[in-house]
């Protein structure tokens, strides 16, 4: 006689009904090209702000990233960049190569409680690349630099900001992003981490360290992870 084999039941994740979902390299793939085109914009205004060629201006940005958490905290405090020209600069991008995700949709669809969108980026940039994906009616609220103040993730009270505005405890939420370094204090809150391992070209210096017990959960396909959930 034979017997049928158990089926997985996936992840359980019934505890969650906050999901905070990263944008760039998490919400589309990292090898869509579109961060490419950011950083390229970013070196660009580094390179014509102080002067320098494409190299040195490269490091500097890096520097700043691994300093002050994002290139534009550190032109902002050490060059008084003004954050609004920064940031419609560096998103001024081409996104043809990203399309209405439908399978994307249904799994988010599907999702129990409220979802949101937590970027370091800017609101402008996000709200873009959602209406691209065909994604923006299925959030209930993006939060962008200017929500956290310029404190950008991994900054804790970043977090504490975001979940204030959404009125939840951490406990309740779970948190997708593509950098580990942004998980870590996620975790220590009691968000449960789910880390999109789409290793791009350049992720930056870790300043905040990522260990097993900060990243609960990994995938390279968010959508199979998310049709694969227990909710």
């Amino acid at each position: 006689m034979q017997h049928a084999k158990a089926v997985d039941p996936g992840p359980d994740f019934r505890h969650v009904g906050v999901w905070i979902f990263d944008l760039d390299n998490t919400l589309y793939p990292a090898d869509s090209g579109l961060f490419a085109q950011i950083e390229a914009r970013m070196t660009l205004y580094v390179q014509t702000l102080l002067g320098l060629d494409a190299d040195d201006a490269r490091r500097v940005r890096q520097t700043y990233y691994r300093e002050h958490g994002t290139t534009m905290n550190g032109l902002m405090r050490v060059h008084d960049v003004n954050p609004d020209d920064y940031l419609a600069f560096v998103h001024d991008i081409d996104l043809s190569a990203l399309e209405h995700d439908t399978a994307l949709a249904g799994a988010l669809a599907r999702l129990p409680g409220r979802r949101f969108v937590f970027t370091n980026g800017c609101r402008h940039h996000a709200g873009r690349v959602l209406e691209r994906l065909g994604l923006a009616h299925l959030f209930e609220d993006l939060w962008d630099i200017r929500t956290i103040e310029f404190r950008p993730k991994p900054d804790p009270d970043s977090y504490r900001v975001v979940l204030a505005r959404a009125a939840a405890s951490a406990t309740q939420g779970a948190m997708f992003d593509d950098s580990a370094r942004n998980l870590a204090p996620a975790a220590a809150l009691g968000l449960t981490t789910i880390w999109l391992r789409n290793n791009p070209a350049w992720t930056g210096i870790e300043f905040a360290s990522a260990t097993n017990q900060h990243i609960h959960y990994e995938t390279t396909d968010l959508c199979a992870f998310l049709e694969g959930l227990r909710v």
